[in-house]
């Protein structure tokens, strides 16, 4: 009896680990997982592009993403994508597949999602960007510059 009561507090203690671990840090999806989340139950699409490169896209990581009412904020109430930009392999979403087609002619070519769903008519693409969707996959909001977790909290 007392060793199965020890595993039963080392199972929960356990539990409540894994919980605290996971408000951590956002919980980024792919995006197939994207896809079969917002297929189970819709919430808000919170979708962060950067690339290595990026001076404010590593601010934004390190200063924004770290803090816990951010993340707080964004586990309970979005699901999170997070991309790099400059990936070359093709991503398959709702049957169609989306590749880097200007990884073959330009040094820092940007893939299609990003250019489909953070591109501005008379403007070059620019990072950081953030794209914010609705449950039903609409456009709610795009951000094109550093923020702050004060701006952010408040806009979501």
């Amino acid at each position: 009896m007392k060793d199965f009561i020890c595993f039963i507090l080392i199972f929960l203690a356990g539990l409540l680990f894994v919980r605290a671990q996971s408000d951590s840090e956002i919980e980024w999806k792919s995006w197939p997982e994207l896809e079969q989340a917002i297929k189970e139950k819709p919430k808000p699409v919170f979708i962060f592009f950067h690339a290595k490169w990026c001076s404010y896209c590593k601010k934004i990581e390190r200063e924004i993403f770290t803090k816990p009412e951010v993340i707080q904020k964004i586990n309970s109430e979005y699901y999170a994508v997070e991309m790099d930009v400059e990936r070359t392999d093709t991503i398959t979403f709702e049957s169609e597949n989306f590749i880097n087609k200007q990884s073959l002619t330009k040094r820092n070519g940007v893939h299609e999602i990003p250019l489909l769903l953070a591109s501005r008519n008379g403007f070059p693409f620019s990072l950081p960007a953030t794209v914010i969707l609705n449950k039903d996959f609409t456009l709610k909001e795009r951000f094109f510059e550093y923020y702050t977790s004060k701006f952010l909290l408040n806009f979501l």
